[in-house]
C-alpha cells in the first residue's frame, strides 16, 4: 500500500490508495512480533536480556538502514533529486528523529525518497521505552492481562492526547497534519494495540476465548467494516485522531484470523510463497521504494508506457531487496537468531 501510494504503478490514482494505513499495519506488526519474544524469553528464562534485545533490535534495523541511507544520499547527487540536502537534516535521520524533522521542516533538506525513514523513528523511540515497561511490571508480579489492560489504556490516553492537540491547532494546516501523523507521542497506540494482542489473546501462544465461526463470520467482518470506514470517513478531525484508535483495534481479528486460520480460505493467499517471499523482502523494499521510483520516473518517464514504467519499479525494487536481504539481513539475521538461542 506504501509501495502504491508513492506511485509504483504510474497511472493509479495516488488519493485512492491509503498508503498510511499500511504503516499502520506495519506499526501494529511490529508491537506483536517484539512482545511475543519478549513474552517467550520471559516465560523461559524468568528476565529479559536488555542488551541481547537492544543487540537483535540493532542488527534487524541499522545496517540496511544506513547503507540504503547512504545510497539514497549518493542517487540523490547523482540524479539531482533534491536541491539541496540540510546536514542537519541527516543528522535527524542517523539519530533516529525525522518524524519531529519533518514536523518541523517538512521534507525539506532530506535525500528525496528517504521521508519513510520517519516510521522507523517511531519505533526506534517506542524500542527505547517499552521493554523497561514490560521489565517494570513483569517484576511488579503483574499479570499478562494487566499489562495489557495498562497498554490499552494508554491507548486511550494518546488519544485524548490526539483529540487535545487536535482542538489546538488549524487541521487544514501542514503543522497540524504532520504533528498528528508523525510524531511518536501521537502514534505510539499503533504498536501498543499489537502489544496488547501479544499479551492477552495472542493467536500463536494462546488458546481462544471465542469459537473459529465467531471470529470468522462476526468479528472478523466487523473489523474489514471498521477498517472501511476509516478510509471512507473524510472529516480531518476524525482522520486525525479516532482513525488510528479505530484502526488499531479493527486490526485485532484481522491478525488473529491470519494467524490462527492460515488455512482458511480468504487467509490462504497470504502464505502463498510469493506473498510469503515479498513479506521477506518488505522492510528493504520499503526503505528503497520511493528513491528507486524516482530514479526509474526521472530516467524513463515518458519514454515507455506507465505499465511498462510500472514493472520497472517492481523489478528494481525487489531485485535490489534481493541484494540486501542475501548480503545484509540474511547473515544479521543468523546473527539475532544466535542470540534469540
Amino acid at each position: 500500500m506504501v509501495y502504491l501510494a508513492h506511485g509504483g504503478l504510474p497511472g493509479v490514482p495516488l488519493p485512492s490508495v491509503p498508503g498510511g494505513f499500511g504503516v499502520t499495519v506495519f506499526f501494529f506488526l511490529s508491537g506483536f512480533l517484539i512482545t511475543t519474544l519478549l513474552r517467550l524469553e520471559h516465560e523461559k528464562n524468568g528476565s529479559i536480556s536488555l542488551k541481547k534485545f537492544y543487540l537483535r533490535r540493532a542488527l534487524r534495523i541499522w545496517p540496511t538502514f544506513y547503507l540504503v541511507l547512504a545510497a539514497a544520499w549518493l542517487a540523490n547527487h547523482v540524479f539531482g533529486l533534491s536541491d539541496s540536502i540540510d546536514p542537519w537534516g541527516i543528522v535527524a535521520q542517523v539519530l533516529h528523529y525525522t518524524n519531529y524533522w519533518i514536523i518541523e521542516n517538512n521534507f525539506d533538506g532530506l535525500p528525496f525518497g528517504t521521508g519513510v525513514y520517519w516510521s522507523l523513528a517511531v519505533e526506534e523511540h517506542f524500542y527505547l521505552l517499552f521493554p523497561f515497561l514490560f521489565i517494570l511490571f513483569a517484576r511488579a508480579g503483574a499479570s499478562r492481562a494487566q499489562l495489557a489492560a495498562c497498554l490499552f489504556g494508554a491507548c486511550a490516553l494518546i488519544l485524548a492526547w490526539r483529540l487535545f492537540i487536535a482542538s489546538q491547532l488549524d487541521l487544514s494546516s501542514y503543522l497540524a497534519t504532520t504533528r498528528l501523523e508523525l510524531a511518536s507521542d501521537t502514534r505510539f497506540d499503533s504498536i501498543l494495540f499489537g502489544c496488547a494482542l501479544a499479551l492477552f489473546g495472542n493467536p500463536s501462544l494462546d488458546k481462544t476465548r471465542f469459537s473459529e465461526r465467531t471470529w470468522k463470520y462476526a468479528l472478523l467482518p466487523l473489523g474489514v467494516a471498521g477498517l472501511l470506514a476509516s478510509f471512507l470517513i473524510r472529516d480531518e478531525f476524525i482522520r486525525g485522531t479516532v482513525r488510528y484508535s479505530l484502526q488499531g483495534i479493527c486490526l485485532i481479528p484481522v491478525f488473529v484470523c491470519a494467524i490462527r486460520y492460515p488455512d482458511w480460505v480468504v487467509i490462504r493467499p497470504l502464505n502463498f510463497r510469493p506473498i510469503a517471499f515479498l513479506g521477506t523482502l518488505s522492510y528493504s523494499i520499503y526503505l528503497v521504494h520511493q528513491t528507486v521510483i524516482a530514479v526509474v520516473g526521472g530516467t524513463l518517464g515518458g519514454t515507455v508506457p506507465d505499465a511498462t514504467l510500472g514493472m520497472i519499479n517492481a523489478v528494481v525494487c525487489v531485485g535490489i531487496a534481493c541484494l540486501l536481504y542475501v548480503a545484509i539481513e540474511k547473515p544479521c539475521g543468523r546473527l539475532r537468531r544466535r542470540l534469540h538461542a
